[in-house]
């Protein structure tokens, strides 16, 4: 079966028009970050999990009603065996009605997926890297092997990918590496984002000490950088702005203490094909049993569906009075 092509843009009871799909092909990692994942984590039983005809047919109906955007995600998507068949497939699409197919991976398998990535039609990636210190990645992530995440990050731009760093600002633990990586990363040609931690699923660590507003890290780094607001956007919620000492570019990701929600054109499928309408909220709707039970007309109408229960907003609070996580998932079901 093949989706439909109804050609009508999925437009929310808000008037945003969706153009940005999120794919996580796994909730399997090798890493287990300490703002993501717990140390022992239970995964799906790979039953449950959408095979790859099942993500394209879902990735073709979105695509055929005017989604533009595609990201892979995970987890860690490189992980997932097999899954170079699946970027094959949907890069095919960029030629039909897609106009961007990118990945966010932690990198460890970046070396050997480089250049199959960009024979595939992927020209940009995000890679998550939180500090260059071998000692303190090994702490973050629970697991180490730094130098296999910056051989991978080389060998993407070899084989002509351009490469962004995605860096969760950690207070009291990688806060006083962000100039440094500004600089590492803008020395290699590469943009910089910085991210706020989420109060996503319990992980063991205590989010309220470790929380850094990066309203609060822009002020700091004004003092230092000349930092000027630029028009450019890559599709996600990032907001960006020139770098004129290092000549580079600089995100801020602020889902705490900014939402960007009145601007979201962006949804998630999970590997079991739960199409969640915002990362904050758990309004949800079953792509893979629309599929399988209704086929292209199951699935158009399931989208129909989606649109009308998207939510405004997220509302995370993260303090000593609600140190609990906003959603009970963990940030590597939904994809990062």
């Amino acid at each position: 079966m093949t989706a439909p092509a109804p050609h009508r843009p999925l437009i929310d009871g808000f008037g945003r028009r969706i153009s940005y799909l999120r794919i996580s092909v796994t909730d399997r990692c090798d890493f287990r970050c300490v703002y993501c994942m717990a140390e022992d984590m239970t995964f799906l039983p790979k039953k449950e999990v959408l095979d790859f005809e099942e993500i394209e047919a879902i990735a073709g109906a979105f695509i055929a009603r005017g989604t533009t955007r595609i990201r892979l995600t995970g987890g860690e998507p490189l992980v997932r065996r097999d899954i170079m068949r699946l970027v094959e497939t949907l890069g095919q699409r960029l030629s039909n009605g897609l106009e961007e197919l990118t990945l966010t991976t932690n990198g460890s398998q970046l070396a050997k997926h480089a250049t199959g990535l960009a024979a595939a039609g992927v020209r940009r990636i995000n890679v998550s890297l939180d500090t260059l210190d071998a000692d303190r990645f090994t702490a973050i992530t629970r697991r180490g092997r730094l130098a296999d995440v910056l051989a991978g990050i080389e060998a993407a731009q070899a084989a002509g990918l351009a490469v962004k760093i995605n860096m969760v600002a950690m207070r009291g633990v990688n806060d006083d590496e962000i100039e440094p990586m500004l600089h590492w990363a803008h020395g290699r040609g590469m943009g910089l984002t910085l991210i706020e931690g989420m109060p996503l699923g319990e992980v063991g660590i205590d989010r309220v000490d470790s929380y850094l507003p990066l309203r609060e890290l822009h002020q700091n780094l004004s003092r230092r950088f000349t930092l000027t607001p630029t028009t450019k956007r890559t599709g996600g919620p990032a907001r960006y702005v020139h770098v004129a000492e290092t000549g580079g570019t600089l995100g801020f990701i602020t889902p705490m203490s900014h939402n960007f929600c009145e601007s979201c054109n962006r949804v998630r499928l999970t590997a079991t094909g739960q199409l969640y309408l915002c990362l904050g909220q758990d309004d949800q709707v079953n792509l893979r049993d629309a599929w399988r039970e209704g086929g292209p007309e199951g699935l158009d109408a399931a989208l129909d569906h989606a649109m009308r229960i998207k939510p405004k907003g997220h509302d995370f609070v993260l303090d000593r009075t609600r140190p609990a996580p906003a959603v009970a998932r963990h940030m590597s079901v939904t994809g990062g």
